[in-house]
């Protein structure tokens, strides 16, 4: 007897759990939709835009929902309404992960939790029936739609009709004013939001190129590919920027090292310390040609000597930039000595090359058994050939300071002629070139005896 009504009591509590379990599963069991509802009609419909926002804003399980308790109304941009009316910023900014609840509200305004067909809107605007407010599935302060209003906007009325509701196809987009708040905060934050700080490019400066593979950086040795002239400093009163090219510690070339030696080179040759002065301590000249020759230029200077230094008169230098002007004359980038430089004139006649005073050129010639360099009184013969050659910087001296021809002023045919005869001034008796940038940029009491200074920089190591 106990056995029995101890099995009829487990019996009883096994019904008992399965049941309750089956009501609880049945609770939780997502809404089922058949194939005949609204939701199956709008993704098989025409408005392909439409649905593919409604499954980018992750909202078929809300609709489900909402279809699964009661009918429901979509308002239903066509695909031209979407494409009109969502600029490509605002759709961008919707289609952003971090904006997934600005597109959910979107959508959801234009769907109303109760099933509105026209005909019923119709007869309640002929009676003036209700005040045509409806609640959406959107929530917060866009909850309440005037679809009397909006009703105007319609262009397919009951385009879709199902048992758990019903579609109307409007031409325009409706827009929520939280919507349109959201974007417009996000667009004014994003102007003036700060630019994440980025190293800046490796830029080969013999090449003015990325160093990258689409653009091979030029190997250490071999001639720039850029034409010198883009290489110099901007100008005379900023100073040159120290060299990024070869000449570093790790590089080829050393035009500081180098330019220290013909400099030295000049001194102890003797009859030229005017330009060394010029090239040190009055201009910058001597680092921007030690840079150029660090990225890998070559250069050949003209070398005036002192008495031609001395001819140069106060109103040749007192235009600004006028010292550096004639010694980027007296500059040509490439590398010629004496012999190259007679070879050719004795070939071609007069050869014309390049210098670092844009666009002059200085004109060269066979003349009594040596090189004539310009024309006329500003002309000067090769004096002291090859005081320095290096493979890099070869310097050639000359006896005379040379000119381009639109700077020599010719006096007009009808102005008289009046002979003047100037002294030839004598070392220490009168203002020379060094003298006169002294005058110009120190004190005017300063000693006339002209002295070279080099810079620390130029003389370490020697």
């Amino acid at each position: 007897m106990d056995l029995q009504i101890y099995g009829f009591l487990l019996t009883f509590w096994f019904l008992s759990f399965t049941t309750i379990n089956v009501a609880t599963l049945q609770e939780k069991a997502p809404p089922q939709i058949n194939s005949n509802s609204i939701l199956v009609a709008l993704l098989d419909s025409h408005y392909t835009e439409l649905s593919e926002l409604v499954e980018k804003a992750l909202l078929l399980q809300t609709l489900e929902e909402a279809v699964s308790t009661h009918n429901i109304t979509i308002l239903a941009p066509t695909n031209e309404a979407l494409e009109r009316d969502l600029d490509p910023e605002f759709k961008r900014f919707l289609l952003e992960p971090g904006n997934l609840k600005s597109l959910q509200n979107l959508l959801l305004y234009h769907m109303i939790p109760a099933r509105i067909e026209s005909g019923n809107l119709q007869h309640q605007k002929q009676q003036k029936r209700g005040s045509g407010m409806y609640s959406t599935l959107c929530h917060g302060e866009n909850q309440y739609l005037h679809v009397l209003q909006r009703f105007k906007m319609v262009t397919k009325p009951d385009d879709i009709i199902k048992p758990d509701g019903i579609i109307h196809g409007i031409d325009r987009v409706m827009i929520p004013k939280t919507v349109q708040m959201d974007f417009n905060v996000r667009r004014n934050l994003r102007s003036i939001s700060a630019v994440l700080p980025e190293g800046a490019p490796e830029v080969d400066p013999r090449t003015n190129k990325l160093n990258n593979k689409k653009y091979p950086s030029v190997p250490a040795g071999a001639p720039p590919a850029l034409p010198i002239y883009a290489a110099m400093a901007p100008g005379p009163s900023l100073a040159p920027a120290p060299a990024p090219g070869p000449g570093g510690p790790h590089h080829h070339f050393d035009g500081e090292t180098q330019v220290k030696d013909f400099i030295q080179t000049l001194l102890q040759y003797g009859g030229y310390n005017e330009l060394a002065d010029i090239l040190v301590n009055l201009t910058s000249l001597a680092t921007e040609m030690g840079r150029l020759v660090s990225e890998g230029y070559v250069l050949t200077v003209l070398a005036p000597n002192d008495e031609a230094m001395a001819k140069l008169t106060t109103d040749q230098l007192s235009e600004p930039g006028a010292p550096e002007q004639i010694m980027y004359y007296h500059l040509i980038p490439e590398y010629q000595t004496e012999e190259s430089m007679y070879n050719s004139v004795r070939r071609f006649g007069k050869v014309k090359y390049d210098t670092l005073r844009l666009p002059h050129k200085v004109i060269a010639e066979e003349a009594d058994g040596s090189v004539k360099f310009g024309f006329g009184e500003t002309s000067g013969y090769l004096f002291d050939p090859d005081i320095y050659t290096d493979g890099r910087i070869s310097v050639q001296g000359i006896d005379g300071v040379l000119f381009p021809v639109e700077d020599i002023k010719v006096a007009p045919k009808a102005a008289p002629v009046v002979a003047k005869v100037v002294a030839r001034p004598r070392r220490g008796s009168a203002l020379t070139l060094s003298e006169t940038f002294r005058q110009r940029w120190r004190d005017a009491a300063l000693r006339l005896e002209v002295r070279v200074v080099i810079p620390m920089s130029l003389t370490k190591g020697h």
